[in-house]
């Protein structure tokens, strides 16, 4: 990852996109994929997406989605003592809530708060039954006296927030921030189309590189895009769970680990054969490849993609990911390398001939 691309992954998770307020984020995400892309479009709730077409109008269509939107919380009531009351936007832990700094998208741009935090001499009567908090136990303090006061910043109910946490070099090679989960799919399917549009030839397929709101709260946007674009085939590109830290059973959440590569996940939702033509590619281009188990859904865009009009063939491709759905997202960049060009020879391989149906 050069200066240039890390310059514009670290604008993209810092740009607050909390589900149903993805505005910001896909703004920042807009304005790149100009630079590579023939058109890009957005539709009424913000989806977007970039196109590069195909060498004829018979050119089979590819697409390649990633998610846009974050977790956060959203404004459920201010008391009148000026403190505020919040609830979770998608999965939020209120668990990690506790005594961190968040971004409040008022009317009047971004307010300052803080999620209270009792300090531990207060608590420790309590301490020996103490448990994590319910989101109705979270409490923000914006610095204000008065409901009054909150008025004058230019907040109310309804407004959102995400934790003010921003990104950074963890290690080496290694990422650390809130919203990789799934900004860095964001960045991939960028990544993609670049090296889409740098291809002496023109492409066998047209591909559009979709990046999808409100996918924290069941995939609403991308349910919406497909319906519109109706692609004969579709990759989604979401994060999953690296398993490869402390106090994680195998047995029950499988084995993944960051820095080997992407994973592919098989049943439910997933094609078999644009899974077997994923295998394939991967194997050509000497591409480690891990494997995950759906046995009934597989809780991405997949989902959504997959059963769209008469049925789209699908497959999720995902990106280990440490500490998913906190402020210490880690993601290793060598796993971006690898399904970026993964995502690129795939599309490649697609021809006119080819057809992912089943037959029986």
């Amino acid at each position: 990852m050069n200066k240039s691309e890390k310059k514009f992954l670290f604008e993209l998770l810092s740009a607050p996109s909390p589900t149903g307020f993805e505005t910001e984020g896909q703004k920042v995400w807009v304005k790149h994929m100009k630079k590579y892309a023939q058109s890009v479009n957005n539709d009424s709730y913000g989806t977007a997406w970039a196109t590069i077409k195909g060498k004829s109008t018979k050119s089979p269509i590819i697409m390649l989605e990633a998610h846009a939107d974050e977790i956060g919380y959203i404004v459920k009531h201010i008391s009148k003592d000026g403190f505020l009351r919040i609830d979770r936007v998608g999965g939020s832990d209120a668990a990690t809530g506790r005594g961190r700094r968040i971004h409040i998208l008022g009317d009047k741009g971004h307010v300052k708060g803080i999620i209270g935090n009792t300090a531990i001499h207060l608590r420790k009567d309590s301490l020996g039954n103490e448990r994590a908090p319910k989101i109705h136990d979270l409490y923000v303090d914006v610095g204000a006296s008065s409901a009054k006061e909150v008025e004058k910043l230019g907040l109310r109910v309804g407004h959102p927030a995400v934790y003010a946490d921003e990104p950074e070099e963890f290690t080496k090679g290694k990422i650390v921030s809130r919203a990789l989960d799934n900004r860095i799919g964001g960045f991939i399917i960028a990544r993609v189309m670049n090296e889409l549009s740098k291809m002496k030839t023109k492409c066998s397929s047209t591909v559009h590189c979709v990046n999808s709101v409100q996918e924290e709260i069941g995939g609403h946007g991308a349910t919406m895009i497909t319906r519109r674009l109706m692609p004969d085939v579709a990759i989604c590109l979401d994060v999953t769970h690296a398993t490869d830290t402390p106090g994680i059973d195998h047995s029950i959440h499988g084995e993944i680990k960051m820095g080997e590569g992407p994973s592919v996940t098989h049943g439910t939702c997933n094609h078999p054969n644009v899974i077997k033509r994923i295998l394939n590619v991967a194997e050509q281009i000497k591409i480690p490849i891990q494997h995950e188990s759906s046995s009934r859904y597989s809780g991405t865009d997949t989902d959504n993609i997959s059963y769209t009009g008469k049925g789209i063939p699908s497959a999720l491709v995902s990106l280990p990911l440490r500490y998913m759905h906190s402020v210490v997202e880690v993601v290793d960049l060598k796993d971006v390398e690898k399904v970026v060009s993964l995502l690129v020879e795939f599309v490649k391989s697609v021809k006119p001939s080819d057809c992912f149906d089943i037959k029986l």
